[in-house]
């Protein structure tokens, strides 16, 4: 079993090259596919993290209100409105050619991050079960995109997935409740669940739980005052961010697991109650240099 400490990062941050050129897209290109008419903020949290972790490009896909306040948030990000107030069927042609033209240019560096505020109306769900059915870039799946996935789970496997859950929403996917499960149950439930899936799963709690299938790894980092709405799309962001660089998952979730709770203690530690994913996000270019 693998404790999760400070050398992860040494496996996501490679020294750049000073002898070659670096080209835009070498550090990924990451889009973010969420949001709704009453949900905004989610893409955009996922996203202003994600630049902080070091991906070079960001691209959210969102219903239009969501995507327009989103671009409001930084002239950095790129969000592209859909037509209505939340994912729909129709939307599916586009959100598959747009996913094939990032990988493209970024010359397969990419992947992506679903679900954040997208909602569970039935539209919205089966939209995104339709489109993790055809879809064959790395994702990290995440909130409502998990309720989407618990329909049919064998839409995501044998790729380079990691799923996000809390203990609820791992409920939801997988049937099994572990909230009330010692560390040590807990643990075997998740690795379990995981090779069933073929994926990574990264359970969110006091201890991050996160395993392929085959190994598992152990997060201690965090704070009670993580429970803030918001910092689970941060997270999301951070790993999106790796596997855009074409870090395996199991990687991937535990550097993101890692930096997404060193920077909230810091955060808690500065500001206590009055917390907010935003100040997490600000942490982030301290836990890593």
């Amino acid at each position: 079993m693998i404790e999760v400490t400070k050398d992860i990062l040494k496996k996501v941050y490679a020294p750049r090259p000073t002898d070659i050129a670096v080209r835009k897209y070498d550090y990924g290109l990451l889009l973010v596919i969420g949001g709704s008419e009453f949900y905004s903020g989610s893409p955009a949290l996922t996203t202003m993290a994600a630049f902080k972790a070091g991906v070079d490009m960001v691209r959210v896909i969102a219903p239009k209100r969501a995507a327009d306040i989103i671009a409001t948030f930084s002239p950095t990000i790129a969000a592209y409105p859909l037509p209505g107030d939340w994912l729909e069927k129709k939307h599916l042609p586009t959100l598959l050619s747009m996913g094939e033209a990032a990988k493209e240019v970024s010359r397969g560096k990419v992947a992506l991050v679903i679900g954040g505020g997208a909602g569970r109306t039935q539209a919205t769900q089966e939209t995104i079960l339709e489109f993790l059915l055809a879809n064959k870039l790395p994702a990290v799946i995440d909130a409502d995109a998990i309720y989407a996935l618990a329909k049919d789970p064998s839409a995501i496997k044998g790729e380079n997935s990691l799923l996000t859950p809390n203990t609820f929403e791992f409920y939801v996917l997988t049937g099994r409740e572990v909230y009330q499960l010692p560390d040590a149950e807990r643990i075997q439930v998740v690795q379990e669940e995981a090779a069933k899936l073929q994926a990574t799963i990264l359970l969110k709690g006091k201890l991050d739980i996160i395993s392929d299938g085959k190994e598992v790894a152990l997060n201690r980092t965090g704070s009670p005052y993580l429970s803030k709405g918001g910092t689970g799309d941060t997270l999301a962001g951070i790993a999106g961010a790796f596997l855009a660089r074409g870090i395996p998952a199991f990687t991937a979730a535990q550097a993101a697991a890692y930096i997404n709770g060193l920077a909230g203690q810091a955060a808690a530690k500065k500001l206590g109650e009055s917390l907010l994913p935003t100040d997490l996000i600000e942490e982030i270019p301290e836990v890593i240099k």
